[in-house]
């Protein structure tokens, strides 16, 4: 599974910490996932499939599917952090997660070195299910779910995994958001320095 960096604020993000949040970080600033192409390039940036695996299988079903679990994630994992239960959610979210995941295997490149691929190509069910099964993960792991923050920033909905020295990361993104607070508040002090 892959981890990156937000390169700019409206592309795909992978630095949420888990998958399931890096779904989740697809509605902000707004819909990210809004073809089947940019699906595409979500699933293979996430790490879902080693790189390289064929996905002209994903179609608007697809989409639509990805989209839906979203929506369970979003409200489970919203309720969790505001303490209100979001049961009808939890159980679509089990639900997703009773499918297999797709089943990875080691072969060898053309160099020798060992690399993941899968024994088959992926189907919709499989990877919804990869990533339910890590939301249930997250949730049930005393350690990792301590560690759930949302975002502090203005209007900004992310939740992320604070994996910081200290457990002290305010900001979805440094580069983001945190960038924007410190400009807001470089702002608001020279405004005040010159009433």
């Amino acid at each position: 599974m892959a981890s990156g960096t937000a390169t700019a604020p409206y592309e795909l993000r992978f630095d949420s910490g888990r998958i399931c949040l890096d779904l989740l970080a697809t509605t902000h600033p707004e819909e990210r996932l809004d073809s089947v192409e940019r699906l595409r390039a979500w699933i293979a940036g996430a790490g879902l499939v080693p790189a390289g695996t064929p996905l002209a299988e994903v179609d608007a079903g697809w989409l639509r599917a990805f989209r839906e679990l979203r929506l369970h994630l979003g409200t489970l994992v919203c309720g969790e952090l505001d303490g209100r239960p979001a049961d009808g959610a939890l159980a679509q979210v089990n639900a997703v997660a009773r499918q297999a995941p797709p089943v990875p295997c080691a072969v060898r490149a053309e160099d020798g070195v060992l690399v993941r691929r899968l024994r088959a190509l992926p189907r919709c069910e499989e990877l919804l299910a990869a990533v339910a099964r890590e939301a249930i993960e997250l949730l049930t792991d005393p350690g990792a779910r301590a560690s759930l923050r949302q975002c502090a920033g203005d209007n900004c909905p992310i939740v992320y995994l604070d994996t910081s020295r200290g457990r002290r990361r305010r900001w979805c993104s440094s580069e983001i958001c945190g960038n924007r607070e410190r400009v807001a508040r470089h702002r608001r002090r020279a405004a005040l320095a010159q009433a």
